[in-house]
């Protein structure tokens, strides 16, 4: 079944998880709340913050090239590595979900649409200071 874009990494990410993500966001725009004069800077910090997809596109070609090479330099059997690795990435353009997924998440990673509920809070909040 291939999952809708949107949701589709929340969707496989275990409901702990996905509330951990929420709550330091959460515990993030209630800092800047107090420390307006600092919401600039991350603002800047979540230009430069990758998620989720960027994560796996940058692993799994990587990997893939690295059993490419040992294919040619150590032996053929290293060539199921690659075929395994775009099997995961192919699984998770459709269903959202591939193994490397809840180890990424556990490490914070975030989807494009929480890095940008963060970044919108915050520029509410600029807003609502400039408005002041």
């Amino acid at each position: 079944m291939v999952a809708k874009s949107i949701d589709r990494v929340p969707r496989q990410t275990r409901p702990e998880i996905n509330d951990r993500i929420a709550r330091e966001t959460d515990m993030t725009i209630a800092y800047f709340t107090q420390h307006p004069e600092q919401i600039p800077a991350r603002l800047r910090e979540l230009d430069q913050e990758w998620d989720i997809e960027r994560a796996l596109e940058t692993a799994a070609p990587s990997i893939t090239l690295f059993g490419i090479a040992m294919s040619f330099l150590r032996g053929r059997r290293w060539i199921l590595l690659p075929i395994l690795v775009q099997s995961f990435f192919l699984q998770h353009a459709l269903q959202g979900w591939c193994p490397p997924l809840p180890v990424l998440r556990r490490m914070g990673f975030r989807t494009v649409e929480e890095i940008d509920r963060d970044r919108y809070a915050l520029m509410g909040l600029r807003g609502k200071r400039a408005k002041a």
